[in-house]
């Protein structure tokens, strides 16, 4: 299928693609929402943590948060009340160490860590008797969902699946934050990772010697943490294969990406050509809109998220 110019119209005041990406961090409303933990214990000796809606009825839907996210990121916030709204029972994965309690092992969680996600799969069937509906990701989540679906082909239980922002080529997302303003997001990234590796290796023996202070940049960081901690060969291993464009035309699951042209954390042609889709895969491409923004307005004082309505509207679909 080809890649359709999508119809989002940004707030006028918030145009810049920075503005969009940083907006709704510091002043998006969030909603209370009314949900359970569950801590599910991993094979491995880990563990990752769920936060279930009390919904007694309804089809469930994951969500899967970017870098550093959580539960209170803006955007898991805004998708996981109005999914509860429309009837689903949506259920919230952290990642390895993401819940606000350091994971036990030193490994944590990377951008092509699916085996958590097939798992996190495995136990909603256990629980509830039925296989996630859909499943809903941002950012690193999505690509982490997109490789998965390429992975599992026609064995894949998902029904619908939607990824937002996606880096696509890692490479790419680690050139381009070195770049102008987007260092803003690189420095802030990186110190939550250096913060909780230093935090982590107090508790435990580092597998690696390094001094994460020292690591400047995410190839720095992903050459000497990432990439040891979990068993690539070297960073450029890590990257070529991590990166999900190279799994999209294998994907057997209906599935609509959503993708701004002047994303920060990624160049213009990160993007996969035509020839790299399939006929499930809808690619929603606007010109604005930021890195997991797409904030419009209602009026001159109302402000609204774009995405989170296609993302209902792909899902209430047929």
């Amino acid at each position: 299928m080809p890649i359709r110019k999508a119809d989002f119209k940004p707030a006028w005041w918030l145009r810049s693609p920075h503005l969009q990406t940083l907006w709704p961090v510091f002043l998006k409303k969030r909603h209370k929402l009314d949900l359970f933990e569950e801590r599910l214990e991993l094979d491995d000796g880990d563990f990752v943590d769920l936060c279930w809606s009390k919904k007694q009825s309804g089809r469930h839907v994951l969500v899967l948060h970017g870098l550093e996210g959580s539960i209170d990121s803006h955007y898991a916030n805004s998708i996981m009340y109005q999914l509860e709204l429309i009837g689903y029972i949506p259920v919230f994965m952290h990642f390895r160490g993401c819940s606000g309690e350091l994971n036990r092992l030193p490994r944590a969680y990377h951008s092509g860590e699916t085996g958590d996600l097939a798992t996190v799969v495995e136990h909603i069937f256990e629980r509830t008797g039925e296989y996630p509906y859909a499943t809903i990701s941002y950012s690193l989540g999505a690509n982490v969902l997109l490789k998965w679906l390429g992975e599992t082909g026609e064995n894949n239980p998902l029904k619908k699946a939607i990824a937002v922002s996606v880096p696509f080529l890692l490479q790419d997302a680690a050139k381009r934050l070195e770049q102008g303003i987007s260092k803003i997001y690189r420095d802030h990234l990186l110190s939550s990772l250096r913060k909780t590796y230093i935090e982590k290796f107090q508790l435990m023996r580092s597998p690696i010697q390094v001094d994460v202070n020292q690591l400047e940049s995410f190839r720095e960081y992903d050459d000497k943490v990432t990439a040891p901690l979990h068993g690539f060969d070297s960073v450029q291993d890590y990257y070529d294969r991590c990166s999900c464009r190279q799994f999209l035309k294998r994907i057997k699951v209906k599935t609509q990406i959503i993708h701004a042209s002047d994303d920060p954390f990624v160049f213009v042609d990160t993007v996969p050509r035509d020839d790299e889709l399939n006929e499930n895969i809808d690619l929603l491409l606007s010109s604005h809109g930021g890195h997991v923004g797409f904030i419009s307005a209602g009026s001159l004082t109302t402000t609204y998220s774009w995405c989170d309505r296609k993302i209902i509207e792909f899902l209430s679909g047929e």
